[in-house]
């Protein structure tokens, strides 16, 4: 065992993290393209931490031109042994309101202009994706919600939806229908992406507004939520905190260490020599 390397990927309204020891930034090298920004490096604690603004420093990307693939290839190459989201959300339920904090154990992928898979022509792979989040890291990350001051529901189902519009209110009620706890534009293909490369997973959604699907009251819109946006930010950078302080020096396996053995299906003679190199960070305990 070894110690944890903490990815903590930043959603709307967090674009820094706040009391690092031995603060660096880098911008690690991606065979998929460029990363959202600069990672932020540094200590909490014993732990170390490797900060990324999903959306960039001032919010300049939007969700479908966010490069999933190449930020979790970044921060696999930057040492990271896990991966904490933190992502703004609508609710769809009556008893998640605003300011709740919602450790999702579940995902619907609506999202299609997006490259969802690290694999492809010359090297395909196929990893389970019954069970997307990491329930270590999640409940970790729900109890360091709760020393941060946040109410905090454990389960839920994520659904996420392409953007950047927000929903119709036909749609916002379907998902209802469906079970669904939240909806969001960025945890997919995040999440599956990150299992790809052999990285426990686990998302805290904080949730800003109620989506469209109360008739009685005005749909949702962005100034709205920057409002209560600007409160759940106060808490997730010391969520961060408090999880960063949690964690055990030593770092316990994970079966989700080792999700590629037996995924890959491509026979060694038929793999594509310029897909193994790209897939040095990813899959490079598999493909030596």
């Amino acid at each position: 065992m070894a110690g944890w390397t903490l990815g903590v990927i930043g959603g709307s309204g967090l674009y820094d993290i706040d009391g690092l020891e031995d603060r660096a930034v880098m911008r690690p090298h991606s065979s998929f393209g460029e990363p959202s920004g600069d990672l932020i490096t540094g200590r909490i604690g014993a732990t170390r931490l490797v900060f990324l603004p999903r959306h960039d420093v001032g919010h300049r990307l939007p969700p479908s031109d966010i490069d999933s693939r190449a930020n979790i290839d970044a921060l696999k190459r930057a040492g990271c042994t896990d991966i904490l989201s933190l992502s703004a959300v609508g609710s769809l339920r009556e008893n998640l309101p605003p300011g709740t904090f919602v450790a999702v154990d579940q995902y619907i992928d609506r999202t299609f202009a997006r490259e969802k898979s690290f694999f492809g022509p010359g090297l395909a792979a196929h990893v389970s994706m019954a069970d997307p989040v990491c329930p270590r890291l999640a409940g970790l990350a729900a109890q360091a919600a709760r020393e941060a001051g946040a109410p905090v529901v454990e389960g839920g189902t994520y659904l996420a939806m392409e953007g950047p519009q927000f929903s119709t209110r036909a749609e916002s009620e379907l998902y209802r229908s469906w079970g669904c706890a939240v909806i969001g534009m960025t945890n997919m293909p995040e999440a599956k992406l990150a299992r790809e490369a052999e990285l426990p997973y686990a998302s805290i959604c904080m949730v800003t507004d109620y989506d469209c699907w109360r008739a009685d009251e005005a749909a949702v819109e962005v100034t709205h939520v920057l409002e209560v946006m600007h409160a759940n930010t106060v808490k997730a950078k010391a969520l961060v905190r408090a999880l960063a302080l949690a964690l055990p020096p030593e770092r316990p396996t994970s079966p989700i260490d080792r999700c590629l053995d037996g995924a890959i299906i491509t026979g060694p003679l038929h793999r594509d020599p310029d897909m193994i190199r790209r897939l040095d960070a990813v899959a490079g305990r598999v493909l030596g």
